[in-house]
């Protein structure tokens, strides 16, 4: 594996991370309605547990409503109950097939706690990019130590390893910040 290689892998794998943390990002619920909140809320089907995406039609009503139409007649109560089951804190309310799945107001102390949980998110994505880093330099260090680059590659390598990651963990830091700002909006 060469130099190049080692970088490409390593920023393919950090891309990834921030791609994760951003579906992360996604699922930590704001005031506003959004139907990848009910994504890991999972419902038993037959005697296996699958999404509710995989049962129902997941829909947006308006801004703090979330619909829930089953396609079968008898899982509507399942699908409620493993809503209400749910940690997420929802209510929903069943009208004949629909369920309604209204978004309560945050209070400033949920609000702080969904920060934190978005802080956590944000440190284990830094996290798994700084065992990236760590990976990718022990292969460089294995190549300069079989002669296969010399001292000077391998340290220009390093520093460049280095600021690949400083740039990543700056990217990780704004989406955290963007994420404590819409959390904390009123």
């Amino acid at each position: 594996m060469t130099i190049a290689e080692i970088k490409k892998t390593a920023e393919q794998k950090m891309g990834r991370s921030i791609e994760s943390l951003k579906n992360d990002l996604q699922k930590i619920r704001t005031g506003r309605a959004h139907t990848g909140i009910l994504d890991q809320v999972h419902v038993d089907y037959y005697g296996s547990p699958v999404p509710i995406s995989q049962v129902a039609n997941v829909t947006l009503l308006d801004a703090r409503t979330i619909s829930v139409q089953p396609w079968e007649k008898g899982m509507g109560a399942k699908i409620e109950k493993a809503i209400r089951e749910s940690d997420l804190g929802l209510n929903p309310s069943a009208q004949g097939d629909l369920l309604r799945v209204p978004m309560p107001a945050l209070t400033e102390e949920r609000r702080k706690e969904l920060t934190k949980v978005a802080r956590h998110e944000g440190e284990d994505a830094k996290i798994a990019v700084r065992n990236l880093r760590r990976d990718a330099n022990d292969h460089a260090r294995r190549l300069a130590k079989d002669k296969t680059i010399s001292e000077d590659e391998e340290r220009r390598s390093l520093d460049e390893l280095q600021k690949l990651t400083d740039r990543t963990i700056a990217e990780i830091d704004r989406l955290i910040s963007a994420k404590e700002a819409e959390i904390m909006a009123v």
